[in-house]
């Protein structure tokens, strides 16, 4: 499958904005598709931040980890750089300012918590960081995760064989096979997160989170998430389609449906507070 993750290369995943933003190209549709977070996850996260509840959502998308905090009680503000997944989240009862987090201006806004869900790869690790620890209060969690996957083996073999033929690897930053098997490649996307997060200074020591879960897909359903993935958002209708067709015959072939294993990854750690004034 399309990791969303940087290709081994000189350029970082944050440099590609043309893919950040692409996936607003239909907002209903990664809205409907994309899988929730798992309710522990944000469970620890709302006792990480109390007795606060202000949470700071870095690339929002359409609101989908925002709502899951408003239902547990959080007010959320979002900040989305896809004007167009923005304004999906807003009519979902979400408030959301449309900016990169990079150039985002806070206001003097500070927050109980900060989050990211399946976003982060697309800020620099240090400069968000750093703006992470500009808006924490002191205590809160600033907390990346992602949703790694993986398809039976004739699906993904299928999509590889397929998504290697359709799209120019050279320009892309999706790398369709990964070197390194399994949760190793997911580490050095969890490693980066926490470097930058050491980098910066002003934090705990940064932990890991892991929440196994399963969900099941018709063929239906895995065709209809599959567009709103990075490796699929620019392509042209006639090449998507090429994947669909193939990815839809490889899932007729094991019954029309199947159960996918997740595992939502985390890094987390506490804005430390400030060293006291020498005066």
């Amino acid at each position: 499958m399309p990791q969303e993750q940087p290709r081994a290369s000189e350029r970082e995943s944050h440099h590609y904005r043309h893919v950040a933003e692409s996936f607003g190209v239909d907002a209903e549709r990664y809205d409907r598709a994309r899988p929730r977070y798992p309710d522990a996850l944000v469970a620890a996260i709302v006792v990480a931040a109390s007795p606060g509840l202000d949470v700071l959502d870095v690339g929002c998308g359409t609101g989908i980890a925002a709502r899951q905090f408003q239902a547990a009680g959080a007010t959320v503000l979002g900040v989305e750089p896809d004007a167009r997944m923005a304004e999906f989240a807003r009519h979902s009862g979400v408030e959301v300012e449309v900016a990169t987090f990079e150039a985002w201006d806070p206001a003097g806004r500070t927050f109980d918590a900060v989050i990211a869900g399946q976003s982060w790869h697309w800020v620099d690790p240090v400069a968000g960081a750093t703006k992470a620890a500009q808006v924490l209060r002191s205590g809160g969690p600033l907390t990346l995760f992602w949703h790694p996957f993986e398809p039976p083996p004739a699906v993904n073999e299928a999509f590889a064989t397929v998504y290697q033929r359709v799209v120019p690897v050279p320009d892309s930053p999706i790398n369709a096979q990964a070197n390194k098997p399994g949760m190793d490649v997911w580490q050095v996307m969890l490693t980066k997160a926490a470097d930058g997060m050491r980098q910066v200074g002003g934090f705990g020591d940064p932990q890991q989170w892991r929440f196994d879960w399963e969900q099941s897909y018709t063929r239906e359903e895995w065709l209809d998430l599959l567009p709103t993935t990075g490796g699929l958002t620019r392509l042209p209708a006639d090449k998507l389609d090429e994947v669909l067709q193939a990815v839809g015959a490889a899932i007729d072939a094991i019954g029309g449906s199947f159960t996918m294993s997740y595992s939502t990854v985390a890094v987390t750690a506490r804005r430390e507070p400030p060293p006291p004034d020498p005066a």
